[in-house]
């Protein structure tokens, strides 16, 4: 018996990117589509095998093990696909209970996915029948990835699509008390560009006032050069509770954000509300929320700052507790003190079922 043929494209290889803009494009020719917030994967199938690809080119499959058999049986021989592993619960999708699965003990990873399986979103074909159809346009790409799984079942999904501007306004609107993260807009005559931003991703803007209760020191210049604030929140229980981190500003900001902080370092780790995640010397190793398994090899160490100073900085949603991405600096608010910066002025995103966005009827109004 000879060895299956080569897979239709070679792995690894660069997704196509999106480009983050601030208001959904409603003029003629586009294709929406949720933005799922989880793993992107590109799946390689062929033969009996199955390979699964990270963003960044690695495998992903030793983490997914649950996802090998479904992913074999759904999909048919010579194809490649692209997509995002998500962990689907009663409340929405898990970003958490998905970074739990990057662990390098076999037997943790294994019973993970027994208690938390994962599912595979499909919203993108590049290959099909051991043909690479990426320079095909997105319209025929996806009218083939519906063809392709037109009666796929669980945990294999085809993510929505529509080309009502209308109605992916809607989805932009509702999806998010799901757990999802936006809406795609990709043109509809668009090609699979390997590394580049020609899609389009909408997200949710808006704003918190944070205490900014820390700092870490940018690797270009410790003891010179501010990285990255770090943010708190108060609770309902009256405790500071670590948020997030913005991390944006230019070099000449950093260096005179370490001269402005020198008088809040001092004696700041007394009475700090993070003195607990605090090691010798007043510098801590890790904090609820700053640590996760991308972070691995990373310095984490942190600087204490009197909660004084309070700063407003722009976010896209929230995970759990926490700012689900790093936030965008707006303004310093001398204005506003410490205390004023709760939860409790954030906006609250309606619940909204999981099963009803699976569901969600493709929508296709004809060409565009």
């Amino acid at each position: 018996m000879g060895a299956p043929p080569a897979f239709a494209i070679a792995p690894p290889i660069e997704p196509m990117l999106a480009k983050l803009v601030d208001t959904l494009p409603t003029s003629p020719g586009f294709l929406y589509e949720p933005k799922w917030d989880g793993f992107r994967a590109i799946v390689f199938r062929r033969g009996d095998e199955v390979y699964v690809q990270s963003r960044d080119l690695k495998p992903l499959d030793r983490y997914f093990p649950e996802l090998h058999d479904a992913l074999r049986i759904a999909l048919p021989d010579g194809c490649v696909l692209d997509g995002e592993v998500v962990i689907a619960t009663p409340d929405g999708l898990d970003f958490d209970a998905l970074q739990m699965r990057l662990h390098p003990a076999a037997s943790r990873v294994a019973k993970l996915a027994a208690a938390t399986p994962s599912s595979f979103v499909a919203f993108d074909l590049l290959a099909v029948d051991g043909d690479d159809i990426r320079t095909q346009p997105q319209a025929e790409r996806r009218r083939r990835l519906e063809q392709l799984l037109h009666d796929v079942t669980p945990p294999v999904h085809l993510t929505p699509m529509t080309r009502d501007a209308a109605l992916a306004a809607e989805w932009l609107v509702h999806f998010e008390g799901a757990g999802l993260d936006g809406v795609i807009a990709k043109p509809a005559g668009g090609l699979y560009v390997p590394g580049k931003r020609t899609m389009f991703k909408i997200k949710h803007a808006r704003t918190a006032d944070c205490v900014v209760a820390g700092f870490r020191w940018h690797a270009s210049g410790r003891d010179e050069l501010v990285g990255s604030l770090l943010l708190g929140l108060y609770d309902d229980d009256g405790r500071l509770q670590h948020v997030g981190v913005t991390s944006a500003f230019t070099m000449a900001v950093r260096r005179q954000l370490a001269v402005e902080f020198a008088p809040l370092r001092v004696d700041a780790l007394e009475g700090h509300p993070w003195r607990e995640w605090a090691g010798v010397g007043g510098v801590a190793s890790r904090m609820p929320g700053a640590q996760s398994r991308w972070s691995a090899g990373k310095d984490l160490s942190w600087e204490p700052l009197r909660p004084e100073r309070v700063c407003e900085v722009k976010y896209d949603h929230m995970q759990g507790d926490r700012f689900r991405h790093a936030t965008v600096f707006q303004r310093w608010r001398p204005d506003k003190p410490p205390s004023d910066c709760r939860y409790d002025q954030l906006e609250v995103t309606p619940p909204y079922a999981l099963a009803q966005v699976f569901g969600a009827r493709t929508r296709d109004d004809g060409p565009a």
